[in-house]
């Protein structure tokens, strides 16, 4: 990735903040938070979405997400093994750390966002937030043209925090003429490793 800054913006991320424990979902029935999480959450999709299985972000316990400026009424979360048990798109990027061919796997990230209800329009705006603060922003057209996964495993690993994941939203660079002739370090501005937020905005 050409840069990783810390984005400060409120403007980027703000949704209207309610209570911390209830959601509401598409059929309008209340859901009980902790009855929605049998395995930690590690990735949380918020915003113009149909589909939510926890309540709102709770600046006391979300720690991370409320520094980051990240706010929600309700949201919808992926622990990993509903990720892992979606069906998986391998790829096999040059990636920019070693300048050699690796094997990543996961599901496409319009199936996830299609689990979460977000809207189907290409121009949807598709932002992604990585553990460090990392923000990118694309279209639902684009991450459909690149075929973006949410990349579970590396060379048939699952990856650590700490290192690129546990989560790393990336495409086959090497196969998208636009990014194919590009430095190495050019090619992954738009692919957050350590992915654990999306916000969905329809246009």
């Amino acid at each position: 990735m050409k840069k990783r800054e810390f984005l400060t913006s409120a403007a980027m991320l703000g949704v209207t903040t309610t209570s911390a424990f209830t959601a509401t979902s598409a059929t309008g029935a209340k859901r009980d938070h902790a009855a929605c999480a049998p395995a930690p959450a590690i990735l949380t999709l918020s915003g113009a979405i149909s589909r939510t299985n926890r309540g709102a972000l709770d600046p006391a316990f979300d720690q991370m997400m409320n520094r980051q400026l990240v706010k929600f009424s309700g949201a919808y979360t992926f622990d990993y093994p509903t990720l892992t048990a979606m069906p998986a798109v391998t790829i096999k990027p040059t990636i920019e750390y070693d300048a050699k061919p690796h094997t990543l796997s996961g599901p496409l990230l319009t199936s996830v966002l299609e689990q979460a209800g977000a809207p189907t329009a290409g121009d949807t705006r598709i932002g992604m937030r990585a553990v460090d603060g990392y923000v990118v922003q694309t279209t639902l057209e684009n991450v459909r043209a690149w075929r973006f996964i949410v990349a579970t495993h590396l060379d048939g690993k699952p990856m650590a925090l700490g290192g690129l994941g546990p989560l790393w939203a990336i495409y086959d660079a090497d196969h998208i003429a636009e990014l194919a002739t590009k430095p190495l370090k050019d090619r992954f501005v738009l692919s957050p490793w350590g992915l654990y937020q999306i916000q969905v905005t329809a246009a």
